[in-house]
């Protein structure tokens, strides 16, 4: 279990360290994740001990997961001031993101099955 928590926190440092470098848009963690699927495979046939590893810490934090949220709660607990006086602006916000991300969900798999369907054709 250790190793394999060690395995995730060495692709989210080289995550975040290539963020650092190179000045990416991108969370540091968001590329850890890429860079460790990636290796994954690779892992898989060669080493596959270590797969197991990781897979075990990574069912264990997901296991976990809602611990991780306890500290945003208190935070907006705390913050509640605040947060209620933008109550309506989070409100509109938490809407329109929702709205935008369903949009492009969609429209995403409008052009995905519209690509796959013009491979089938001959």
């Amino acid at each position: 279990m250790l190793r394999g928590l060690a395995v995730l926190l060495l692709f989210q440092l080289l995550g975040e360290s290539l963020v650092f470098l190179s000045d990416l848009a991108i969370p540091g963690p968001v590329v850890g994740l890429i860079l460790l699927s990636a290796t994954l495979p690779v892992l898989q046939r060669f080493r596959h001990q270590e797969v197991i590893h990781v897979d075990q810490a990574a069912q264990t934090l997901l296991g976990n997961l809602g611990l991780f949220f306890v500290p945003a709660g208190v935070g907006v607990v705390a913050l509640g001031g605040i947060v209620g006086t933008h109550a309506g602006a989070i409100g509109a916000v938490l809407v329109l993101s929702a709205i935008i991300t369903l949009a492009v969900t969609v429209w995403t798999f409008i052009l995905v099955s519209r690509l796959i369907a013009g491979r089938r054709a001959p």
